[in-house]
């Protein structure tokens, strides 16, 4: 998210996370465009998600506390013991990890002590944003310890799709190209009715 109208066009139809993209080389950054007091008058209800890629602990820690973060996503190539830093520092942390057919899911193990959430999204040469999915059946390989946050390319008609998946840890289902009418803006009813559609 990145226009003020738009933020609380989607705060009216109350998703659970709202996302806010704090890596510079992407067309969603915000940070330097978005004053702060819009992000901290979401209601507590909508759990604010900073999205970082491979950016200092310092940078994270500030823009926790500058825009009251709630979680912090980490879409780069962070280390495990990155993350346990700023776990110490009492942030709760999605881990993203882009799935491709020989995945190792061992990778994850040494991430689990930290990081409550992880996310899985489609390989790309890029950190995500790509609008293409990868093969779903990749995650039955997963152990479902921790629960995670599906992501990748996902549109208005995968919404059955993910109803009709059984035995997955999902914990959440992340929206983002396909539901845009430009970089950082949403298209609130197609956001609404996949919303609809997921809860009916």
């Amino acid at each position: 998210m990145k226009y003020p109208e738009n933020i609380n066009q989607l705060v009216d139809i109350q998703p659970d996370y709202m996302g806010f993209i704090f890596y510079p080389k992407s067309k969603r950054f915000m940070a330097d465009s978005l004053d702060s007091e819009i992000l901290k008058a979401i209601p507590k209800s909508i759990k604010k998600v900073g999205v970082f890629v491979n950016e200092s602990a310092e940078v994270i820690l500030s823009m926790v506390e500058k825009f009251r973060l709630d979680l912090i996503q980490l879409h780069g190539n962070e280390s495990s013991d990155f993350c346990n830093m700023l776990y110490i520092n009492k942030l709760i942390l999605i881990k993203a990890f882009q799935l491709h057919q020989k995945f190792d899911f061992g990778t994850l193990e040494n991430y689990k002590s930290s990081c409550q959430y992880f996310l899985f999204d489609t390989q790309t040469p890029l950190y995500g944003g790509s609008g293409h999915k990868f093969d779903w059946k990749i995650l039955y390989h997963y152990d479902n310890d921790k629960p995670f946050f599906l992501s990748g390319g996902i549109d208005l008609e995968d919404a059955h799709k993910i109803l009709n998946i059984k035995n997955l840890n999902i914990h959440a289902i992340d929206i983002n190209s396909k539901f845009e009418i430009e970089p950082g803006m949403k298209n609130i009813e197609k956001v609404k009715k996949f919303k609809d559609l997921l809860t009916q």
